[in-house]
């Protein structure tokens, strides 16, 4: 299993869910470029979606696995699915957390870079140009092809999302309806961060979903 977190994020996203999911499988959790404990180049050009998907390609060649179950929280689930589409025959399942699938249409597109691009300025003015040049490099959206993949997607699949993670239900919900076969999970009380505030709700499903898988 391939565990990647969110923006701003870390491998410690996943703390409450690692040891009971290593009892049967092999987890792989990581920090991304410019995150926790991993580097963060000075140049912008060392962050992209597709340096990501390669990143996460080199961790399974590095643990000899050649499918893996990827669990993605946020932009670790955008990028589980933008590793889908680069090596679906290495994704045995798909876990998708308070994920978005990015934008069809360019005007949605262009206010989500907007507000990329002012949190990139507030975390130069922080001292964080790492996560600033993630933000520009990873996080912006630059075309459609994950929302356009989903229903190509052929292996059991699962979308989780906190009750009130109110920016994000509508992008679950659009999910589990495309990606067929997906179940859509809601977890009651919990917001962006279901598997820190509710680690034994989303736990419960992930077991679900391995059974599938």
């Amino acid at each position: 299993m391939l565990l990647t977190h969110g923006f701003t994020g870390s491998s410690r996203d996943w703390a409450k869910l690692v040891a009971p999911l290593a009892e049967s499988h092999t987890v792989i959790t990581w920090d991304l470029r410019g995150h926790g404990k991993s580097a963060a180049p000075d140049d912008p050009a060392q962050y992209s979606v597709e340096l990501a998907v390669a990143d996460m390609a080199a961790l399974l060649d590095r643990a000899g696995a050649e499918r893996a179950v990827l669990v993605g929280h946020s932009l670790g689930g955008f990028l589980s699915l933008a590793f889908h589409l680069a090596h679906r025959e290495r994704v045995r399942a798909l876990a998708l957390v308070d994920t978005g699938p990015g934008y069809r249409k360019d005007e949605a597109r262009a206010g989500w870079n907007r507000m990329v691009e002012k949190r990139a300025v507030e975390l130069e003015k922080k001292g964080a140009p790492g996560l600033a040049h993630a933000a520009r490099g990873i996080l912006a959206q630059r075309d459609g092809r994950a929302i356009e993949s989903l229903a190509t997607i052929a292996v059991p699949a699962l979308v989780v999302v906190g009750e009130h993670d109110e920016p994000f239900l509508a992008g679950s919900k659009h999910m589990a309806e495309k990606v067929p076969g997906a179940r859509l999970a809601l977890v009651p009380g919990a917001g962006h961060s279901p598997q820190d505030s509710h680690p034994q709700e989303v736990l419960a499903q992930l077991l679900e979903l391995l059974a599938r898988a």
